[in-house]
């Protein structure tokens, strides 16, 4: 069953994932995001959603295509509403990039992006057309080397002293370097593996005596 197929289901799916939205955020803040990716990553059913930015959190808690907290990347995540009326949120604007590239028939008819200056600690989206986003290749960004965060206050985007462009900029930025951030991801992740596979056996043998 394709990803169109499953559209008229996942209104009812969506349904079920509201309900148990709460009693499954513990357990996926306890997943690393390459376990929770391969369950609920790019392969889902998107969502047919007419509002969104409404329970963002609930029904898109983490970038199908990285599997990152979208709460706990606030500063940097996205919201995409599709021309076929479908939705999905990323974690950045590199992860934006790769929606567009898989999802080449569906166009983006509205996107958000939370505001990097904005004092709350879950930052207020902004739409992008309306967003400053800096691009400083000093400074890490989500997912990326190169930062490339938004402000919906473009003195503040100024202020950083980095060079200031509006969101098609910014995405062309995160298209070019797309291949070396995965790699820089790719190594990352089987570095972290390891590690956690170490510290488990470690804790298997202690726990033996």
């Amino acid at each position: 069953m394709n990803r169109r197929e499953l559209l008229s289901a996942a209104s009812i799916a969506a349904v079920g994932l509201a309900a148990g939205a709460r009693a499954g955020f513990a357990k996926m803040k306890m997943t690393p995001p390459w376990v929770w990716q391969k369950e609920h990553g790019v392969n889902s059913p998107v969502i047919k959603d007419a509002n969104p930015t409404r329970d963002e959190f609930k029904k898109y808690p983490r970038c199908p295509y990285c599997g990152m907290d979208r709460k706990m990347w606030s500063h940097t995540r996205h919201l995409i509403q599709y021309d076929d009326g479908t939705a999905e949120g990323t974690c950045s604007i590199r992860c934006v990039a790769v929606a567009f590239a898989i999802n080449l028939d569906r166009g983006p008819k509205k996107i958000w992006v939370g505001d990097a200056g904005a004092d709350a600690k879950v930052k207020p989206l902004v739409e992008v057309e309306k967003a400053t986003y800096i691009i400083d290749p000093t400074k890490m960004g989500t997912m990326t080397k190169v930062r490339k965060w938004a402000y919906a206050d473009a003195a503040k985007a100024k202020a950083t002293g980095a060079k200031t462009v509006g969101f098609d900029e910014a995405l062309a930025e995160a298209y070019k370097s797309l291949g070396a951030d995965s790699a820089r991801s790719r190594k990352m992740r089987a570095e972290k593996r390891a590690h956690m596979m170490k510290k488990m056996k470690m804790m298997k043998m202690n726990s033996k005596g």
